[in-house]
């Protein structure tokens, strides 16, 4: 039985697309794919349980088989690592990550085990990414983002702790590579690594579909209320319009995948940016949503226009400006509702990431009698379908 761990160079390169893409991708080839995600720093109740996000988003999007209770062992709640450092019980851990792993890989063909964030997380209580590899002895796919120089950096500190555990890297992604630099990063990356013995096994373009967040996103980051426009929820944001200009001004910035914060009271800009949907000229020229700043609702003439658009409004208690930098640092998620953003993974790991070489060197090194039906082969460097 195969069984691969997708560790990161750091937090947010891509090591949750890339395992969800190879879920997906191999599914539609071997009879059972598992998942563990080991240690989770990020959890959710589920039926009185801490699971991890990425378990459940995986479980939902992936239509993964097995509880989830074994695919998210150890979650991390707050005040863990004080208590650990005062009172260590690393076999309890260790016996139930095995425990899990042996549940989530019971006829598996192969077993895809995410990680948390760099090689050194989870040092603090003894179950470091590279402990955990070394512990289900699964050999490593280490993603970094796009470059040439910094993820190279970046992956020799990592590798140099899965070194020091005896975990084998079996290849490197770089994620998020910019389409003007791709074929000159692709081809200088795989030299660099080539030089420092390791393969690059994947070069994923960066790609607006995945790094644009939904309203709905939105909404729930901000912890905001939705007065109106729930059937615009899934509206993708890839501009933020601040309300602090005149309206004719406004107007020249308005339009598709942009999202309107401005404080409640600033009906001439409100108005304006639905404008083109009240009068009919069409979706395409409407804003994406509009979020409410200050706790201010607009005046109640103005609210009954809103309600006869598609554009979903927010309100929310805080400053234009608070609100404005939280959703510029806001880090998109994958959602088990985004299909579009799910089938777009999908595309990009087969299309991007060398699966037939993957499954070899693991076949090398695992062996198993299970069988595999021909893999698509990686493509050049063509933009995906957007």
């Amino acid at each position: 039985m195969k069984r691969l761990y997708v560790a990161a160079t750091r937090q947010n390169d891509g090591k949750t697309v890339v395992s969800l893409g190879l879920i997906r991708a191999f599914k539609k080839r071997v009879n059972r794919v598992g998942y563990i995600k080991p240690v989770g720093q990020h959890y959710l109740m589920v039926e009185g349980a801490k699971i991890d996000k990425d378990a459940v988003l995986m479980k939902q999007a992936c239509g993964l088989e097995g509880s989830l209770d074994a695919m998210s062992p150890v979650a991390v709640p707050r005040g863990f690592t004080e208590d650990y450092i005062l009172n260590p019980r690393r076999q309890e851990l260790v016996d139930a990550i095995l425990s899990a792993y042996r549940e989530v890989s019971s006829g598996a063909d192969i077993t895809i085990i995410e990680g948390t964030g760099h090689a050194g997380v989870g040092s603090v209580f003894d179950m470091a990414n590279a402990d955990v590899a070394k512990l289900l002895d699964a050999p490593v796919l280490l993603v970094s983002c796009g470059g040439i120089g910094r993820p190279i950096d970046e992956i020799m500190l990592n590798k140099a702790s899965f070194d020091q555990a005896g975990v084998e890297i079996l290849g490197c992604v770089l994620n998020k590579v910019t389409l003007d630099k791709y074929d000159k990063v692709k081809e200088f990356a795989n030299k660099g690594l080539e030089r420092k013995g390791l393969r690059l096994l994947g070069v994923i373009p960066y790609d607006e579909v995945l790094s644009s967040p939904t309203v709905e996103q939105i909404l729930t980051d901000v912890e905001g209320e939705l007065l109106s426009g729930g059937q615009g929820l899934r509206n993708r944001v890839s501009r933020i319009i601040i309300g602090a200009m005149p309206p004719h001004e406004a107007l020249s910035y308005f339009g598709k995948d942009v999202l309107l914060i401005t404080p409640g009271n600033r009906e001439d800009l409100i108005l304006a940016a639905m404008s083109s949907c009240v009068v009919g000229i069409g979706r395409e020229q409407c804003v994406s949503g509009i979020v409410l700043t200050c706790g201010v609702r607009p005046h109640p003439t103005v609210m009954s226009l809103i309600e006869r658009t598609f554009i979903p409004v927010i309100l929310v208690p805080d400053d234009t400006f608070s609100v404005a930098t939280k959703i510029s640092n806001l880090i998109v998620k994958l959602r088990p509702t985004d299909r579009r953003k799910l089938a777009q993974v999908e595309h990009l790991v087969e299309n991007y990431v060398d699966l037939d070489s993957i499954w070899r060197l693991l076949d090398e090194r695992q062996g198993g009698a299970s069988k595999v039906s021909p893999l698509p082969p990686v493509s050049s460097s063509t933009v995906p379908p957007p």
